[in-house]
C-alpha cells in the first residue's frame, strides 16, 4: 500500500484523490491516510496542520484503543486484526486517527486490510459524507474483519470438544493453549475499542452527525459481541481443558486400581510362598510328595477367595 492516500470529499457523497501538499479548507474535508515508517511519512507528520499533542499522539511508540477529545478534535486510538500473510491474527495493528470537522488524518505502521476495504470502496455517490461516516466505516470494516477470525476460533474450539465428547484420549493441549492465548489477546483490545468507539459516539461535536452516531453506536456493539464471544471462548476452553485433566485422572486411577489389585492378589500368596520357603525345620509336608500340588491348589483358593471379595465390595465388574 502506498505511504501516502490523500482524499477530498464534498460532503455530498462525491470526492476524489488529491495530492498531499493540497490539503487546506475545503468545503468538505479531507483524508490524509499514512502508512509506514518511512522519512517522508515521519516528514510530513512533523509539518501536519495539527497541535503537538495530536502529533506525540499519533506517532506514539505503544497504543490502546481510547478516545480523547481535545477541543473540537478528537484523538481515535483503533485496533484491527493482523491478517497478512504469515502473521499471527492476534497481533493486532494499530491505527491511530486525528478527527477535526475538516480534516482526518489516520496513520498505520504495518498494514491493516480494513483501512484497504474502506478507500476500495469509495466512488462518486457513495464516499463518506463527513468526519464521523468515515470513521464509522473504517471501524465497521474493522469488526468485519475481525468475524471470520472470531468465528475460526469457535470452530476450533467446537472441534476440541467434539473429541472430549467422544472420549479421545489424544486431545492436542497445545491446540487448546493456542486458542486460550489468541483469545485473551484479542479480547484485551476488544472492550476497550469498545468503550472508545462509544465515546466518540456520547461526545457532544457539533459535526457529529445523528447517522453517524447512529452508526458508531452499531459498530461499538459488534465489537461487543465480539469480545462477548471470545469471553465464551475462554470459558469453553478453561471446561475443555477441565474436562481433559478429569479424563486424565480417571485414566491414571484406573490403571493406579489395576496395580493395587494385582498387589492385594499377590501380597497373601507371597506371604503364604514366604512362610512355606523358610529353611527351618519343621516345615509341613517336606517330606510328602504330593505336598506341592496341596500348595498350589491352597493358592489357588485363596486367589478364588480375593477375586469373589473383589467383585462383592464392587472393586472389580460383576459382568
Amino acid at each position: 500500500m502506498k505511504e501516502f492516500r490523500t482524499f477530498r470529499f464534498d460532503g455530498a457523497g462525491g470526492g476524489a484523490e488529491i495530492d498531499p501538499d493540497q490539503i487546506g479548507t475545503p468545503a468538505g474535508f479531507d483524508w490524509v491516510h499514512l502508512s509506514g515508517e518511512g522519512a517522508a511519512v515521519m516528514d510530513w507528520l512533523k509539518k501536519a496542520p495539527i497541535d503537538a499533542l495530536s502529533r506525540e499522539a499519533l506517532t506514539a511508540e505503544e497504543t490502546r484503543p481510547r478516545c480523547t477529545v481535545h477541543g473540537q478534535t478528537v484523538l481515535l486510538n483503533l485496533r484491527g486484526v493482523n491478517l497478512s500473510p504469515g502473521a499471527e491474527p492476534e497481533d493486532m495493528v494499530s491505527l491511530r486517527c486525528f478527527i477535526s470537522e475538516r480534516l482526518v488524518i489516520t496513520y498505520q505502521r504495518r498494514p491493516l486490510y480494513a483501512v484497504r476495504d474502506v478507500i476500495a470502496g469509495l466512488a462518486p455517490g457513495v464516499n463518506p459524507s463527513s468526519p464521523g461516516d468515515l470513521l464509522a466505516r473504517v471501524a465497521l470494516r474493522l469488526a468485519d474483519r475481525a468475524e471470520p477470525v472470531v468465528a475460526a476460533l469457535n470452530e476450533r474450539i467446537d472441534d476440541l470438544e467434539e473429541q472430549v465428547l467422544d472420549g479421545v484420549s489424544a486431545v492436542e493441549r497445545r491446540a487448546l493453549a493456542d486458542i486460550r492465548r489468541e483469545a485473551i489477546v484479542l479480547r484485551r483490545y476488544m472492550f476497550p475499542q469498545r468503550d472508545a468507539l462509544t465515546t466518540f459516539e456520547i461526545e457532544d461535536l457539533p459535526w457529529l452527525h445523528g447517522p453517524d452516531r447512529s452508526r458508531l453506536r452499531e459498530a461499538a456493539e459488534r465489537v461487543t459481541r465480539l469480545g462477548e464471544e471470545l469471553d465464551a471462548i475462554r470459558d469453553r476452553a478453561q471446561v475443555v481443558h477441565d474436562q481433559i485433566a478429569d479424563m486424565r485422572a480417571e485414566a491414571m486411577n484406573k490403571q493406579m486400581l489395576v496395580l493395587s489389585l494385582v498387589a492385594a492378589v499377590f501380597l497373601p500368596l507371597g506371604l503364604i510362598t514366604g512362610l512355606l520357603g523358610i529353611n527351618v525345620g519343621g516345615i509341613p509336608g517336606a517330606e510328602i510328595g504330593w505336598a506341592f500340588w496341596a500348595v498350589c491348589g491352597l493358592l489357588l483358593v485363596v486367589v478364588g477367595f480375593q477375586l469373589w471379595l473383589f467383585r462383592w465390595m464392587g472393586l472389580i465388574g460383576r459382568g
